[in-house]
């Protein structure tokens, strides 16, 4: 029945591309044109089956890049997918109202009717895949009707039929379901967008933005791609994108991300991507492939259910043979087909694929990119989290936190004398100096002293500010030890040759992380602190955000050696954002790269990507992943029991056909809503705000 065991029932497929799945992101290349709305799609096992899939463009591709009006998921009450099976029921209630009734020939008819509404779902696909050689549990389910109307028990075929039609069609809503986070995203993207060309504005779709783009974005709209802001000053509202409730305020030089709307102000942005590959099509691309590989669970699943079609078939081989040398074949053949369908795996092979895409796609929607179902398997066993410091614990934003003047100098003139110095430098905490200062006069005569600091004349005073290796601080020395021992980097002022007095600059920790690393622990997890930075000021920042575990002044190199170790003692996480943190992202058990801000190669390295900043997604992934294999253990223990108790049953002729068929469907049924389950929102995602006038439902909520 399912794909993920033994390939995809052509009929499957055409109803899956029939019923609008999830539309595909293209380039041209590996990624494929994006559509604004939703477009139908293959899974990812009809790639395999299919050829052209996995070497040029999939129908879904091709459809949002015809611009074919796509479709969305209809109630399941208006589903023509569930047509044959609906009609299949009808036609198989009356006939067995006939047949109560004493009426056999109108009761066989109706039931005629019902088994073929019911076998067209699948017996064409399993007929087709046994033409090259390839059997599935819908070839099992063919040979049980057929022969069951051979033996005259058309009813039970029809009941048969029926049951297993309805099951797969359920299958496929949940497999649907699953997947609509990911088309609501694509939905951020507005269908056109205003941009700037030699004869002015114009009105484009959004795919056709290309890089190097200006875009004309008004109060109120979408951000159509990623790009950085030319010219405005405004705040956007990123919540459905990031799931971060706070506005962000912008300005020119600041990078924005697609989905975002805009808020009072009229903003000209320079696209940094085109509108068919920016960082929502990206994500959608990354969840899309989560079912292609599949993880430690899913692969004893199919090593279970491939080999246990063929024994099936064997087994049923040799109870009908059983049946010719005890001289009664006709009751041993009916029992090896009813064996036949009560070792069926139908509900195994399911067990798996419906909880891992319900996972991954409900974590998308709280910011939680799992870029493969090994992944999300692998990251419900971490017992232990390496987290870098810069970026990641601190919000790599150098601010000033403490300002200590020299006896007889304001704190307003220390800060405005290095402000004034630092005003036309480059040197990353020169803009935290400048920042601070009420007022800012650049200084004249400026010179910097590479590695030391910089010097310049503040009307008739000379100023120097650097490391307090340069200047002599003696009579602050005290307070600058106090200073570094909190984790700040102390920058030393002189005045006119005396010290003026000492700034402490420190990237400060982001405000949920003391909260992350508790929740972290309460679940039993460890943390460790990897970083470059001096040991000193590592071990400030840890205190505060509660890691005793501090390894610090490590390459990058020496991060990946150390996971490695981890790794070795138990299952570990990295999680990082910065180019340095790669080769410790490839080395964990499971990498998370802070995405949105993180560099490329972090990001390309990691296994998870948070489209949002909030460390709270840490333990509240961790604890969604760990739910959902407790949910595949269940699935794939239910789907083996069935089997083992049906088995003797089936073959002591303790259950006809029709129980047995009863059973293993209901048992499916029961096994697809329990892994549609792991959907669920874990507790502990951080909540976002969203203006219900302005965009769909919440995403990352």
């Amino acid at each position: 029945m399912s794909e993920e065991c033994c390939g995809p029932d052509e009929s499957r497929k055409a109803r899956t591309l029939q019923r609008a799945a999830l539309a595909r992101p293209s380039t041209g290349g590996e990624t494929g044109g994006v559509s604004t709305g939703y477009a139908p799609a293959s899974t990812a096992a009809d790639a395999h089956d299919e050829g052209d899939a996995c070497c040029g463009p999939s129908p879904a591709q091709r459809a949002a890049e015809e611009g074919e009006a796509p479709e969305v998921r209809p109630p399941w009450w208006r589903d023509k997918a569930l047509l044959p099976s609906v009609i299949s029921g009808v036609f198989l209630v009356a006939g067995y109202s006939f047949e109560w009734s004493g009426l056999a020939v109108p009761a066989t008819s109706l039931q005629g009717v019902a088994l073929l509404a019911g076998a067209y779902t699948f017996v064409p696909g399993a007929i087709r895949r046994l033409s090259r050689g390839r059997l599935g549990v819908g070839l099992l389910m063919t040979i049980a009707a057929i022969g069951a109307v051979l033996l005259g028990h058309v009813g039970e075929a029809a009941a048969l039929a029926f049951l297993f039609s309805l099951a797969e069609a359920l299958e496929d809503r949940a497999m649907d379901r699953a997947k609509e986070g990911l088309r609501a995203l694509l939905a951020l993207i507005p269908d056109s967008v205003r941009v700037v060309r030699s004869h002015g504005e114009t009105t484009i779709p959004a795919v056709e933005v290309r890089e190097r783009d200006v875009l004309v974005v008004g109060a109120g709209e979408r951000v159509a791609t990623d790009g950085v802001v030319i010219s405005g000053s405004s705040s956007l509202d990123t919540s459905a994108v990031t799931g971060e409730s706070i506005p962000v305020e912008v300005e020119p030089g600041d990078a924005v991300v697609a989905g975002s709307v805009n808020g009072s102000a009229t903003l000209r942005i320079e696209a940094t991507a085109g509108g068919r590959d920016n960082s929502l099509t990206q994500i959608v691309t990354l969840v899309e492939q989560a079912h292609a590989r599949k993880g430690e669970r899913a692969r004893l699943a199919d090593r279970i259910a491939r080999p246990l079609v063929p024994a099936v078939l064997i087994a049923a081989a040799l109870v009908a043979a059983f049946g010719f040398v005890v001289g009664d074949p006709e009751l041993w053949i009916e029992r090896a087909l009813v064996v036949l369908v009560a070792a069926s795996p139908c509900a195994l092979a399911i067990a798996v694929p419906v909880t891992v895409i319900s996972a991954i796609g409900a974590a998308s929607k709280f910011g939680v990119v799992i870029k493969t179902g090994e992944t999300f398997e692998q990251l419900g066993t971490i017992r232990a989290v390496a987290l870098d410091k810069t970026g990641t614990l601190t919000r790599n934003a150098p601010t000033v936190v403490e300002v200590h003047p020299a006896p007889g100098v304001t704190r307003e003139d220390l800060l405005e004398w290095a402000a004034a110095v630092e005003a036309t430098s480059s040197h990353p905490l020169a803009a935290a100096i400048t920042g601070a200062a009420s007022r800012t006069t650049p200084a004249s005569e400026v010179v910097e002293d590479a590695g030391r600091g910089i010097t310049g004349r503040v009307g008739t005073h000379k100023v120097r500010v650097g490391n307090v290796r340069w200047l002599n601080i003696a009579e602050l020395a005290d307070a600058a030890g106090n200073m570094a021992a909190r984790g700040m980097t102390v920058v030393a002022v002189e005045n006119d040759g005396h010290t003026a007095g000492l700034i402490g600059v420190r990237d400060e920790l982001r405000p949920e992380a003391e909260e992350t690393v508790r929740m972290l622990h309460a679940q039993g997890i460890a943390t460790v602190m990897l970083t470059g930075d001096n040991e000193r000021t590592a071990r400030a920042i840890a205190q505060e955000a509660g890691i005793t575990d501090v390894r610090a002044e490590k390459l990058p190199k020496d991060k990946a050696d150390a996971i490695a170790a981890m790794v070795a003692a138990r299952p570990t996480a990295m999680i990082g954002d910065g180019i340095n943190d790669a080769p410790a992202l490839a080395t964990a058990t499971v990498g998370v790269a802070m995405g949105a801000k993180g560099a490329a190669a972090a990001i390309e390295s990691a296994d998870v990507a948070f489209t949002g900043h909030d460390l709270r997604l840490i333990p509240a992934a961790l604890a969604h992943a760990r739910r959902g294999r407790r949910i595949m253990t269940a699935n794939i223990v239910l789907a083996l029991a069935i089997i083992i108790v049906l088995f003797p049953l089936a073959l002591f002729g303790v259950l006809g056909l029709a129980g047995v068929v009863l059973v293993h469907e209901v048992a499916e049924v029961i096994v697809i809503l329990n892994g549609v389950r792991a959907a669920r929102r874990p507790r502990g995602v951080p909540q976002a705000s969203a203006t219900p006038a302005q965009q769909p439902e919440p995403l990352l909520t």
